[in-house]
This record gives C-alpha cells, sequence and structure tokens, in this order.
C-alpha cells in the first residue's frame, strides 16, 4: 500500500476517533433524557418517556434561572460588544506608539485565572453593594470578556477600507456616524462572532455567578444545574440530561440565527472600485 494511502488513512481514523469522542457524550445526553432510569452508560431506553423533561419544566428549575441566564449573559454581552467597538476604533484607525503595548497588556490580563482575582472582587462588590445583584454580576462578566473582544473587534475593523471612512468624512459625517452607519455595518460577520463568543463564554460561566448571587432566585441555569448533584454522590442523570439539553437551546438557536450572517463574509471588494 502507498506510503501517501497509509498516511490518509491513519489520518481519517484519527478525526473518527475524534469525532467519535464527541458525539458519545451528545448521544448520551439524549437517550438520557428519555429514559427514566438513566446512568452513565450510553444505551438506548428500554421505554422512552418525556418523564425527565415534565420533571424540569418547573418555574424554579428550569424557567427561573433560564430567564436569569439570559438577562445576565444578553445584558453583559450587549455591554462587551459597545465597549469593544468603541475601544478598537481608536486602536485600529489612529497609529501611536502605545497601541501595541496596550493590546499587550489587556491581552495578557485575559491570562490571569478568575480565581486569582474573585477574592477581591468579591471584597470590592460587597464594599460597592453589588452583591447578589444580576447587573453587578453582568458587569463583572463584561469586564472579564472585554480584553479579549476587543481583539476580535479590532482584527475585524482593519477589514474595513479606509476609503469607505474617508468618504464618510468628506461628506460630513463625524467620528460617531462614520462609526456607526459605514464601519460597523460593513463588519456585520465580525460582531456576530464577537457577539456569539462573548455570549457563550458568559453562559456557561459557573464561578462568576455562584460567588458573586446569593439569593436561590437570582441564580442562573449554569449554577442551577448544580441541584441536579445530590449527597453521597446520588445524581439524577435523567433529569440533569434533559436539564443540559435545554440550557443549551439558546446557544445552538442564536448561532442558527446568525450563522447566515457568518457564511456571508464582509463583500468589500466592489465598495472602492470607480
Amino acid at each position: 500500500m502507498p506510503r501517501r494511502v497509509v498516511r490518509r488513512l491513519a489520518a481519517d481514523a484519527g478525526l473518527l476517533a475524534v469525532a467519535v469522542a464527541f458525539a458519545v457524550p451528545l448521544l448520551w445526553l439524549v437517550l438520557a433524557s428519555l429514559d427514566a432510569h438513566a446512568t452513565l452508560r450510553v444505551r438506548p431506553p428500554t421505554s422512552p418517556t418525556l418523564g425527565n423533561f415534565s420533571a424540569v419544566l418547573t418555574d424554579e428549575i428550569t424557567f427561573t434561572p433560564m430567564l436569569n441566564s439570559l438577562l445576565i449573559c444578553g445584558g453583559a454581552t450587549l455591554l462587551t460588544v459597545v465597549c469593544a467597538a468603541l475601544a478598537a476604533y481608536p486602536l485600529s484607525r489612529f497609529r501611536s506608539r502605545f497601541a501595541r503595548p496596550y493590546l499587550l497588556t489587556i491581552l495578557f490580563s485575559t491570562c490571569l485565572p478568575i480565581t486569582a482575582v474573585m477574592v477581591p472582587v468579591y471584597g470590592l462588590f460587597v464594599q460597592i453593594n453589588l452583591i447578589d445583584t444580576r447587573y453587578g454580576t453582568a458587569l463583572f462578566l463584561a469586564a472579564a470578556q472585554l480584553p479579549f473582544a476587543v481583539w476580535l473587534m479590532k482584527n475585524f475593523m482593519d477589514g474595513v477600507p479606509r476609503a469607505l471612512e474617508e468618504a464618510a468624512w468628506t461628506d460630513g459625517a463625524s467620528w460617531r456616524q462614520t462609526l456607526l452607519r459605514v464601519i460597523l455595518p460593513l463588519m456585520g460577520p465580525g460582531l456576530a462572532v464577537v457577539a456569539i463568543y462573548t455570549f457563550i463564554m458568559m453562559w456557561g460561566n459557573f464561578f462568576v455567578p455562584f460567588m458573586l448571587l446569593l439569593s436561590p432566585e437570582q441564580l442562573p441555569a449554569s449554577v442551577s444545574i448544580f441541584n441536579f448533584f445530590g449527597n453521597y454522590g446520588a445524581i439524577a442523570f435523567g433529569e440533569l440530561a434533559a436539564f443540559s439539553l435545554l440550557y443549551s437551546t439558546p446557544v445552538v438557536l442564536l448561532y442558527v440565527l446568525i450563522s447566515r450572517r457568518l457564511g456571508g463574509g464582509f463583500a468589500l471588494g466592489g465598495a472602492v472600485k470607480g
């Protein structure tokens, strides 16, 4: 057998192994959510039932935590995208000797583990009365995701031709009007990428809301999922799988709704001709 064929078969086998490693947990979620006696084994349910979904579809278990997650993550995502756009604009359009050191500094801040800053953040939130508030938690999540969002936003903003911005200035537009009416509409896919990445990272964050939110009615779904892990190793696997599927639904829907926009590209080639 030729060496090229052997390498190709080995690469295909490796990719297949990786695909199976990702597919098996997802398959377990689907099968366990329909099994009244689910365990850690991946097996078809003997008598499929929707009882696990009926058990978790309550205000206390699902609806209130999901609403809290949407409010916290949605508000934090909006704040992050707005601040990232305002910060990326001067970094992309103006030349300065401090631009690169500034970018490297904010990139370094993303390397700090969140556990290293939670103790001073918790003390600060207690002093300024932001502890156990959804807007305070959203503010910290936005601040934690902002450095990487600025990097992403600047890279996408660099792809917008300066000629379009200069043409808007010639017509009398201010920098605010240029940013809102020219640059941001043209970098729609970039905004979508930043928004989706930020929302997904916040949606799955457990540690921050677990530390900053104390009242059970304030907890998001990423923390309330901990309730399915009982004492002495007793875990409601079926209900856990059903809740996990419901918990992942908003992220999947968000990606499906924006996937067409992501694949459209910038299409700016003909905008600067003529």
